[in-house]
């Protein structure tokens, strides 16, 4: 069906005493006629594997690539349908951050652009979880995202296989997800069928892991979807090519998003090998020319392991793989000339287990950071042994999003002031978007009212989810993201407080009313992280409630931060605070979407701040505290954040956690917090994030943005050249990069 079939199928639907679920499967349905044949590959097509697809709602998403979302809006209007009835359908939250949503801007630049590039992954039942906050905690609830139907995927119950465990079998059933532009391409999803031990396997994203129990279950996730990716591929390839498996890597590459799609390395051989008696090392080495893996983290913790008792336990066959991989690495580097410390360093097997990172390493044909500085550090730091010996495996490619969700969609105001000011080429090729260079002083006071209609928007969205009411001319400084020590939601808390206290004791002055949005989720088991979510939600009641200052300042945690949030948050908001600890961010999507959205970055130089400063200037955004080699020289030295508390507004800040202005609920939260600063937690040195270290910069920053907003006109200047500024973070450019330089697609 084309674009003009779908509209008139649509004008003949009636709508009649219908709920919006109901209209929103028959209308997503017409929609799914318009998937055309997918993108044709002259030779070789690209394969993302990847445990998260943070995809977001679908149905506006899509009519927009399909051409139709406004002739949509239309059509229901005259029905009298408010198409904004089908923002209650939740989001697929088949993902937990900005790895999955980077996955899904991913498969979305590949489709506009014209390439094949193919998702798979896990249909997971619940997703991660839904958040409520009961009483200022985090509450987790399962996500049934598939209450409202699931109209954008497509059952294919003749395409399924079996994955064998040595305890279980398990059927994984694709299900085929549309994936809308110039060409459609498609991301595919496991679930997990059989036995309810079975069915588990795509039940929860991420279940916990804190018990043997659970680490099974990673272990089975992790597997399962990998195994049933290259089987099919493998398949697809016998039944074009034969048996001619040294051509597979001519018409196939694999991207391993992160370590856990890795034993996807050890699969492919195994069934070589194994299945197709293929000799080990020349399976081997069509995986080293099949596999490329992209690093997201320098987090040990996030660094996978898996033991060899645990393996043997439900994949023997691998685990035998993973033994002969490691053996022949071992002789490889031996002859390489490798000291039994590099061998040490690069080796697949340790006491810890098999090291699912030094595997990607070895076996992918290249290696790739996520930002600059992020790619640096692999180099220097994280792999600097492989990198010595492997250097031509190493690549950048600094991450991107996708303008259509992120701009054209999320902020159609901004986009038709960008129509009015440069023309509309910019959305065929993002690149025209710094034609805006120049023009930003002309149409500054258009985006000032642009802005705020979108603070509105979300102000009205949050008064109708969290009961929090906030005034239209408020400053919107924003921390969304993934709750992570290392992302020091902690220190903006204090932050607050700091400022707080000011307002109070009279020694902040003409300060321009302003609100700190938070939305972010904490894993399950993570209680610092949990804590924080608690001690940010117990400022909010006070300084909300506090008639001497509440006209003046305001904090609003968001419950189930998610893509629909995000798309309202990043278009409304003035400041991006982006201010994890120097070096520990790979590189963040949030950052590139506050931007592209006209907001100034607040931020340390770590990860791609580094780069947005580069290309829309120091002077438009606020760059503070320690950078890398300043935090690597405190860590050598020797860091004592006491001293810190030294300073009044600090100590007030910080001891407000133990000293009964704030209650945790006899958790004991709140003084894990504070132990953890000031004596250290689990392997952590006290501070680990350097908190206090950077906390009075970073109060001052704030209140320098909070007087430079005085003058609107200059500051929705600062704030335009970050929009002008933002084609380089297009997954576009990403794509493009990835298509030439690893995929050659």
């Amino acid at each position: 069906m084309d674009k003009n079939s779908f509209l008139q199928e649509l004008k003949k639907l009636d709508t009649a005493g219908k709920d919006v679920k109901t209209l929103y499967n028959e209308i997503s349905v017409l929609a799914m006629k318009c998937a055309d044949g997918g993108c044709t590959a002259e030779k070789r097509s690209a394969y993302y594997l990847s445990m998260e697809f943070l995809i977001g709602r679908s149905f506006f998403n899509n009519l927009m690539e399909l051409g139709v979302l406004e002739e949509t809006r239309a059509i229901l209007g005259e029905k009298g349908l408010d198409i904004n009835v089908f923002e209650e359908i939740e989001d697929a939250a088949l993902g937990n951050g900005g790895l999955g949503r980077l996955a899904a801007c991913f498969l979305d630049s590949a489709a506009g652009l014209g390439l094949p590039l193919y998702g798979y992954g896990i249909r997971y039942k619940y997703g991660l979880f839904k958040q409520a906050i009961k009483g200022g905690f985090q509450v987790e609830l399962p996500d049934d995202w598939q209450r409202f139907g699931d109209p954008w995927s497509i059952r294919r119950e003749e395409e399924k296989r079996v994955i064998k465990f040595a305890d279980m079998q398990v059927y994984a059933v694709p299900y085929d997800t549309p994936v809308f532009g110039k060409c459609t391409n498609v991301l595919r999803l496991w679930q997990a069928e059989g036995s309810a031990e079975a069915e588990k396997i795509s039940e929860y994203l991420y279940p916990a892991d804190d018990t043997l129990e659970g680490k099974l279950l990673r272990l089975r996730q992790e597997y399962f979807f990998s195994a049933a990716s290259v089987n099919e591929l493998l398949e697809k390839h016998i039944r074009k090519y034969g048996k001619s498996f040294d051509f597979f890597p001519d018409f196939n590459v694999i991207q391993l998003n992160d370590t856990h799609p890795v034993l996807a390395v050890a699969e492919f051989i195994r069934i070589l090998a194994s299945e197709y008696k293929v000799p080990f090392v020349d399976a081997l080495n069509i995986a080293k020319k099949t596999f490329a893996y992209t690093n997201h983290t320098v987090l040990p913790e996030a660094l996978e392991y898996w033991s060899d008792e645990m393996l043997r336990s439900i994949l023997p066959e691998i685990s035998n793989v993973l033994l002969k991989i490691h053996l022949h690495q071992r002789g490889e580097l031996e002859a390489l000339g490798c000291t039994k410390e590099e061998i040490s360093e690069m080796s697949i097997y340790s006491s810890r287990g098999y090291s699912m990172a030094n595997l990607a390493v070895y076996v992918g044909k290249a290696v790739n950071g996520v930002a600059a500085l992020h790619t640096e550090i692999l180099k220097r730091d994280l792999f600097k042994t492989a990198y010595k010996y492997y250097p031509e495996k190493f690549q950048n490619k600094t991450n991107g999003i996708t303008q259509r969700r992120w701009l054209m969609l999320c902020n159609a105001e901004l986009s038709a002031l960008i129509d009015k000011t440069i023309g509309t080429n910019w959305r065929e090729n993002i690149a025209c978007l710094s034609d805006l260079k120049g023009k930003t002083e002309s149409i500054a006071d258009g985006f000032i009212k642009v802005k705020q209609c979108k603070k509105k928007q979300l102000f009205d969205y949050i008064r109708s989810r969290e009961g929090v009411d906030i005034p239209e001319h408020f400053l919107v400084y924003a921390q969304v993201k993934r709750l992570h020590e290392y992302k020091r939601q902690l220190m903006t808390a204090f932050a607050i407080l700091e400022i707080y206290n000011g307002l109070k004791d009279g020694s902040i002055q003409n300060f321009n009313p302003s609100v700190f949005i938070f939305g972010a989720k904490s894993a399950p088991a993570y209680r610092r992280a949990k804590g924080v979510i608690k001690f940010i939600n117990e400022i909010a009641a006070k300084v909300n409630s506090d008639p001497q200052t509440c006209g003046l300042l305001k904090v609003v945690f968001v419950q189930n931060y998610n893509v629909s949030y995000a798309e309202k948050i990043v278009s409304g908001s003035d400041v991006s605070l982006q201010v994890s600890t120097a070096g520990l961010e790979a590189s963040g999507t949030g950052n590139m979407k506050f931007m592209m959205n006209g907001s100034v970055t607040c931020g340390t130089m770590d990860g791609a701040n580094i780069e947005i400063v580069e290309l829309a200037g120091k002077e438009n955004n606020y760059i503070f505290g320690a950078q890398v080699d300043e935090i690597e020289r405190l860590k050598a030295e020797g860091y004592d954040p006491n001293k810190y508390l030294e300073n009044a507004a600090h100590s007030r800040a910080v001891n407000s956690l133990t000293d009964g202005t704030f209650s945790d609920g006899d958790t004991g939260y709140f003084k894990e917090l504070y132990d953890s600063l000031i004596y250290g937690a689990s392997w952590h040195k006290p501070d680990n994030y350097f908190v206090l270290y950077d906390l009075q910069s970073y109060v001052e920053t704030l209140i320098r943005i909070n007087r430079d907003y005085s003058d609107g006109k200059a500051f929705a200047i600062k704030q335009l050249a970050n929009t002008a500024n933002s084609a380089y973070f297009s997954s576009d450019r990403t794509i493009k990069e990835y298509a030439r330089d690893i995929w050659n697609i």
